[in-house]
């Protein structure tokens, strides 16, 4: 199996477009330093892949990794389908950048379907446009993606959208399924990578989707809780947020470092969050733990 990381940010990239945080500075005095949005790219046998989330950078993510472009002929791409983490919009807005006449396999949970069809109506949008099967994903089915590829989602999270809000008395507002994660599993070598973005605990049953992995790719959003606040960012807290603090003594990262796996990435890291800058202490204290913090251009094969 393959593995592409295409980019690590959480939402609004790294550095975002309205912050001047000391994160965000540094990213544009050092270009080099930025990333695009989170999401991985995925392949069994190197011919289709398969993106792990559709980012408002996903255009240009396909343009810097070369098993991404397409070709021989002139519409022909390997890109074959993207597989949704939740209904998010730096998860969801790029599915309409992939709108020319493209034939693309869309798979979310129920109620990430329905968020795409009522509140943010993406699949009416590109009915015209892109011809897209769009494909429920039902929790601990495994799904057959490839020759020797194989997907099955987990439930991380119950948190919806801001915009799909409880104030539309949606009937699937209270859904268990909006936050997943997906076990990728080749069916050859017996090699598993697991890619959660959105982790709000580190409960039993995460650690049991994660204790026989060869490569986890976890949710590293923010360092501590009250990041944003500390930061004057904002005032809501990481985990009101569904994101478990990476840091601290019940953060993921003591956990994270105890697994057997032979990689451990982050990923979705917030523009606040320290460890995007290599030469801070919590960056070094990753490493020496054992654990990497996600770029472009990472590549894992398992």
């Amino acid at each position: 199996m393959f593995v592409h990381c295409l980019g690590v940010a959480a939402g609004g990239g790294y550095p975002q477009w309205n912050c001047a945080c000391a994160g965000c500075r540094k990213a544009r005095a050092k270009p080099e330093t930025a990333s695009l949005h989170a999401g991985i790219a995925v392949s069994g046998t190197g011919e289709k892949w398969f993106l792990l989330n559709a980012t408002p950078d996903v255009h240009h993510q396909i343009a810097t990794d070369p098993v991404l472009h397409p070709g021989p002929e002139i519409r022909a791409t390997p890109v074959a389908g993207v597989l949704l983490t939740d209904a998010e919009f730096d998860h969801t807005i790029g599915l309409l950048m992939l709108r020319e006449e493209s034939t693309l396999a869309v798979y979310g949970t129920e109620p990430v379907l329905a968020a795409l069809t009522s509140w943010f109506p993406v699949r009416e949008l590109l009915s015209d446009y892109a011809q897209i099967t769009w494909s429920r994903l039902d929790i601990g089915k495994p799904l057959e993606l490839d020759e020797r590829l194989r997907a099955t989602p987990f439930l991380t999270g119950a948190k919806a959208p801001r915009y799909v809000g409880r104030a539309r008395h949606s009937p699937l507002g209270d859904s268990a399924e909006w936050e997943i994660g997906f076990r990728l599993e080749d069916t050859v070598t017996g090699g598993t990578v697991v890619y959660a973005p959105t982790v709000p605990r580190w409960d039993g049953k995460f650690a049991r989707q994660v204790a026989s992995a060869d490569c986890v790719f976890v949710d590293g959003t923010f360092w501590a809780d009250d990041e944003m606040s500390c930061q004057g960012a904002g005032s809501r807290s990481g985990r009101s947020m569904g994101h478990l603090p990476v840091g601290g003594p019940d953060g993921s990262a003591r956990a994270l470092a105890a697994l057997p796996a032979k990689r451990k990435i982050y990923t979705h890291i917030n523009n606040t969050n320290p460890i995007l800058d290599e030469q801070s202490p919590e960056r070094q204290w990753l490493t020496s733990l054992g654990i990497e913090v996600g770029r472009a251009g990472l590549e894992v094969e398992v």
